[in-house]
């Protein structure tokens, strides 16, 4: 403890408002987590507790201190500056029945050691001719009917991803696009939705995330395993050597440096996670906004209309397609794939901002105090963004915003792909996918619109699946016709 005051007074550091609990050991900010998940709203609440605080916070829960922060140079500091005063924490614990030890668990060397296999992967060589983009967007397209309809986009946009994701870094498709009915993969995608639910409330109750668990989950995770071994077997049954001018497979790389079978299986529902549910969540909200401001569509559709069918399509020719790129940046602004995170403090430390009645002090963190930061949040500030931060106008990303007027702000305000040591490796391939995917879809269907019934709310308001990332819930329906 006096170590802690010596550190708090050397930095001049003050408390963090502090979100008072009404009840002993903070059992009413369960509660009332777990009543806005049920309701879909929970991002509402994180939303509400800042606007209500400030930018950062602290709230003690079951007697241990956890801080919050949704601001940039904090986020500079958790992610980068001080990125070894931070870890996983209870975080493996929380997640090992399903993600083991994979790369988003680990830290130090085997977090290193993973990360450098899969950066020759994410070159923007290993998929500059769009080819697997190509074959899945096809898939998807045939899955819609040419008489058009009311068709839920938000589950041929998770197989999509998966489709891709499969081919490209195990390097076979698993081509769930084209076998809607089959009951495999059908097996594998309910028991991962179902893991990944019970991993998000584990989380929730943080220290007490033992409690959550039992027969249903331990079998989700099991057909999760399954399916991630049904690839192994898959891609190592082909020749283990390639060409000198063949494609990296990471799964394959992976191989070659750990055969053990454990931690492949780890790795590949870890890289699945990303490169699934993160694009796919992406897509889905950028139809379910475009849907509900159809002058963004119109000017959308204008853009993509200069193109010469497919064959403009590059990876070159979809980066400056501006307006396409304003939309996809607002739309991850908004809905960013995973709104909140946190890391937990391996020794006493200090964020630079946030603590005494200006705000403004610096913050001391106390060893093993967890520190959550929610994108979400801060991509909502309109000190950042302006008044009207909480509409979708991607026209903000050619103006002077006051993001751009601080280099800590412009650089750490805007964070859909985190930042730092662990910044997303696939962010541009990500990218390339989903503008690839909004180009096709938009011009096969001249007409896109909002279906009759469906609720139209305020940006922010709607409801919110969250587990280890952000989707829609009721789905993305949308009207489409040729």
């Amino acid at each position: 403890m006096k170590a802690n005051k010596a550190l708090g007074d050397l930095h001049g550091c003050l408390p963090a408002p502090r979100l008072q609990n009404q009840r002993p050991f903070g059992v009413d900010r369960l509660e009332q987590i777990f009543r806005a998940n049920t309701e879909s709203r929970l991002m509402e609440l994180f939303l509400f507790h800042f606007r209500q605080t400030g930018w950062t916070l602290e709230q003690v829960f079951l007697g241990t201190p956890a801080f919050g922060t949704v601001d940039p140079a904090n986020m500079e500091a958790v992610l980068s500056s001080n990125f070894k005063d931070f870890g996983m924490g209870p975080r493996r614990e929380i997640t090992f029945p399903m993600f083991g030890d994979g790369i988003f668990n680990q830290d130090g060397d085997a977090w290193k050691q993973s990360r450098e296999l899969l950066r020759p992967q994410f070159h923007f060589k290993e998929y500059a001719d769009l080819g697997m983009f190509s074959d899945a967007c096809d898939n998807l397209l045939d899955n819609i009917p040419a008489s058009g309809g009311v068709v839920d986009l938000q589950p041929l946009f998770f197989r999509l991803t998966l489709d891709v994701t499969t081919a490209f870094l195990f390097g076979e498709s698993i081509e769930s696009l084209k076998l809607l009915e089959n009951t495999g993969e059908q097996t594998f995608a309910d028991a991962f939705n179902i893991a990944q639910e019970y991993v998000a409330k584990r989380f929730r109750l943080l220290d007490l995330y033992w409690l959550i668990g039992g027969k249903e989950f331990r079998d989700a995770c099991e057909k999760v395993r399954f399916f991630a071994d049904q690839i192994i077997d898959r891609n190592l049954s082909h020749e283990m050597t390639e060409d000198k001018g063949s494609k990296y497979v990471f799964l394959r790389a992976m191989a070659k440096k750990t055969p053990n079978r454990t931690a492949l299986r780890s790795q590949i529902i870890n890289i699945l996670t990303a490169g699934r549910d993160t694009t796919a969540c992406l897509l889905s909200w950028t139809f379910f906004l475009l849907t509900r401001h159809p002058q963004v569509l119109q000017k959308l559709r204008v853009e993509i209309s200069e193109l010469n069918g497919n064959t403009d399509l590059t990876r070159t020719s979809l980066r400056n397609m501006k307006y396409l790129q304003n939309v996809i940046k607002e739309t991850l602004r908004l809905y960013p794939p995973v709104p909140v995170n946190a890391r937990t403090a391996l020794c006493t430390t200090v964020l630079p901002t946030g603590g005494g009645p200006d705000r403004k002090s610096p913050v001391l963190i106390p060893k093993g105090s967890s520190v959550a930061y929610s994108v979400y949040t801060m991509h909502r500030r309109p000190d950042l963004y302006g008044m009207d931060a909480e509409l979708f106008r991607p026209e903000r990303w050619d103006e002077q915003m006051a993001l751009s007027q601080n280099e800590t702000d412009s650089k750490w305000g805007y964070l859909p792909f985190n930042g730092g040591p662990r910044i997303c490796l696939g962010m541009d391939f990500a990218l390339t996918e989903a503008a690839y995917t909004i180009v096709r879809i938009i011009q096969k269907f001249p007409t896109i619109k909002l279906p009759k019934g469906e609720p139209v709310e305020l940006v922010g308001v709607e409801k919110q699946k969250i587990t280890m990332v952000m989707s829609i819930t009721g789905g993305c329906n949308v009207e489409l016709r040729q």
